[in-house]
């Protein structure tokens, strides 16, 4: 229920009272009020309510020591006084309202103090604050000091020991697998002169079930050495369009396989950005994977590009099963999380930290049953502020 519809649906029920009844109905949403404004204030993570033009509508507490502003004196000014490099009106927009959204970003900043903080944003109901009125309300978490514990791990000791270990097996796994592929592919090419039509289709069966589990085995592996050993960025001009043709041409087979009808959509020109082509490619190719694997066979991918004079952005849609409700609040991004039988929860964990090493956010919106749509806003390359450096 929308705040319109509340308002009227409390009117109707006012009507029906008498002076006492309204008087005390009045008293006890008083008292609520005053109890949830007590909750917000209490809350450790700053909580921000902006409009969509960049207006400062609410901010509790935690906002205000975290950025080192009152609201008395801030509240109708610019974000941007505050949070430089917010784009409030991207965050705000919601294309579709019956979807569930949220952007992800991480920003550094040195006023009043030198910290990281994660911001999780989802745009606001039109009504809530004013019936014309866009926007979206900013979650600021600190993690400036489980990065600095991460930072610290990673390059303790018992940590290098655990990824030359892991580096290890993954080189004795990785080998057999190769020529379990390689055997395979020999096989199959075989196969095809055997005379029983019947005996063939039977055995390449077989084949395929077990190169796919090779694939699988191989893709596991990968995704845990990334998420054990990061790797350094080498930021260098980037075409975005080539990295994500590149990443198409990979992923060729599986989206024929499935029958997929990818369309794409672009400006004849973009902004050339600074990224990691390779880790850039990596991201573009788990995200048509994710979504080839959200949908059934002859199902729609539209790839979309397009930019601003301050980022390149590309949205990947699919009309897949979407993502729950519960699942996209609380685990979307955890490593580990997965709502796939045969996935690793790897994945958009990866996805979102190469994102925010790019200075860039994701957006996310989703709704079971009808799809889910990633965008990618990566800053150009010579924007003069990037969210993270």
């Amino acid at each position: 229920m929308n705040y319109n519809s509340l308002v009227n649906n409390i009117s109707a029920q006012l009507n029906t009272l008498d002076p006492a009844s309204v008087k005390n109905v009045l008293r006890s949403l008083a008292r609520q009020r005053e109890m949830l404004g007590k909750i917000i204030q209490c809350i450790q993570e700053g909580i921000i309510a902006v409009s969509s033009d960049g207006k400062i509508l609410f901010a509790n507490n935690t906002a205000e020591e975290m950025l080192d502003f009152e609201l008395s004196r801030f509240k109708n000014h610019n974000i941007e006084l505050i949070l430089p490099g917010i784009d409030c009106a991207n965050i705000a927009r919601n294309d579709n309202p019956s979807w569930e959204k949220k952007s992800t970003a991480e920003i550094e900043i040195f006023r009043p103090k030198h910290r990281i903080l994660q911001i999780s944003a989802f745009p606001l109901e039109k009504g809530t604050f004013d019936d014309s009125m866009d926007g979206f309300v900013a979650i600021l978490r600190d993690v400036t000091r489980e990065k600095v514990d991460e930072e610290e791990y990673v390059n303790s000791e018992h940590m290098q020991r655990v990824r030359t270990l892991a580096g290890s097996l993954a080189h004795e796994i990785g080998n057999p697998l190769n020529a379990i592929s390689l055997n395979l592919q020999l096989l199959a090419r075989e196969m095809k002169s055997l005379p029983n039509e019947e005996t063939r289709d039977d055995l390449e069966e077989l084949v395929q079930v077990a190169s796919d589990e090779v694939k699988r085995l191989d893709t596991y592996i990968r995704d845990f050495l990334r998420a054990l050993r990061p790797g350094v960025l080498k930021f260098e001009p980037c075409n975005v369009l080539e990295v994500l043709a590149k990443s198409l041409r990979d992923m060729k087979p599986e989206i024929e396989e499935h029958r997929i009808l990818v369309s794409i959509d672009h400006p004849e020109k973009l902004p050339v950005i600074q990224a990691d082509n390779q880790h850039l490619q990596h991201v573009f190719f788990n995200l048509i994977k994710n979504a080839i694997q959200a949908m059934k066979d002859q199902g729609k991918l539209m790839i979309r590009l397009y930019a601003d004079d301050r980022d390149v952005s590309i949205s990947f849609r699919d009309n897949g099963e979407g993502i729950s409700k519960d699942f996209f609040e609380k685990n979307l991004f955890k490593p580990l999380k997965t709502t796939k039988t045969n996935g690793n929860g790897y994945g958009l964990s990866i996805i979102q930290r190469t994102v925010q090493e790019h200075g860039g956010r994701i957006d996310v919106s989703s709704k079971p049953g009808e799809g889910t749509c990633f965008t990618l806003v990566l800053p150009i390359a010579n924007r003069k502020m990037r969210l993270l450096n």
